[in-house]
């Protein structure tokens, strides 16, 4: 599927029409060969919004490729007990719905050179009492390179990506290692943004028992039916894990439950938390530079 179009000019009075840029692609400075980019997730309201805007600008410092943001929900049934305890945070302390983020996206986004914000939201919690069009319109305005929507139903899923691409929003795709091949060629078509490749059937935090570098076979069947980048999460939570799918052939690593525990450890230990999780940063990225000034 070719990446979503921008939206239609629309004519001003007594001038040329103008279009809205398509998002940035992600994980383009990735060079041929070198270590894969970054994909960090974080619940928006853990840490609160106010810190999280702090956090999100040392990501852009320190050259983190994407932030996969999420609009928190309760009890979902693919994370574990890490990501499922700060969602309940975020919605404990209220003020993380869906226009609360993309307000935080839209104030944010502006000031980012390099980072990329891929918003994921769940379709029962965020989108499914919204028009999604309208819905997606919004959430494209607001700033968001790309969109993931979570549990979305088979059913919706060609006026899902009809939405996308008349907003001019990339989406995020997702398949799994064992998923039947049928399945993953479709993900791989469909994906604008980049397809989340899920390395382990489980719950967020569980490691494939073979490794990430032994999904190459996998990574390079699912190139045939896509120019996108690949992107591998799940079990990923040290830089050799990080390195491990770059050997795999992947564009990009995606942390997750080890992103989540860094934050909530320095929420519970009363410490600076941009500070810390600029350490754990620093832990995770690849020890050779991949992004090129």
């Amino acid at each position: 599927m070719p990446r979503p179009a921008a939206p239609a000019p629309t004519a001003g009075t007594g001038s040329a029409p103008t279009a809205t840029p398509a998002p940035a692609p992600f994980f383009a400075r990735r060079t041929p060969g070198g270590p894969p980019g970054l994909a960090l997730f974080l619940n928006a309201g853990d840490p609160p919004l106010p810190v999280l805007r702090d956090l999100v600008l040392m990501l852009d410092e320190e050259g983190v490729d994407c932030l996969e943001l999420a609009v928190p929900f309760p009890d979902s049934v693919t994370d574990g007990p890490v990501i499922r305890r700060s969602a309940r945070r975020a919605l404990d302390r209220g003020g993380a719905g869906l226009d609360d983020v993309l307000a935080f996206i839209a104030d944010v986004r502006p000031q980012l050179a390099h980072l990329r914000i891929a918003l994921l939201a769940d379709w029962s919690h965020s989108l499914k009492h919204r028009d999604l069009a309208g819905a997606t319109r919004e959430i494209a305005a607001a700033g968001a390179d790309g969109l993931l929507v979570h549990a979305l139903p088979p059913r919706l899923r060609e006026t899902h990506l009809e939405s996308a691409a008349e907003a001019g929003l990339p989406v995020v795709t997702t398949c799994y290692t064992k998923s039947p091949p049928q399945t993953q060629a479709q993900a791989a078509a469909q994906a604008s943004a980049y397809l989340y490749l899920v390395a382990h059937y489980g719950r967020s935090g569980t490691a494939p028992a073979a490794g990430h570098a032994a999904l190459a076979q996998t990574v390079t069947g699912l190139r045939a039916h896509t120019t996108s980048p690949i992107a591998v999460g799940f079990g990923v939570s040290t830089r050799q894990d990080v390195e491990a799918v770059g050997a795999a052939g992947a564009d990009a690593a995606i942390i997750g439950s080890a992103a989540v525990a860094a934050v909530e450890r320095a929420q519970e230990a009363g410490t600076d938390v941009t500070g810390a999780f600029r350490g754990f940063v620093r832990s995770v990225l690849p020890a050779a530079p991949h992004r090129t000034a």
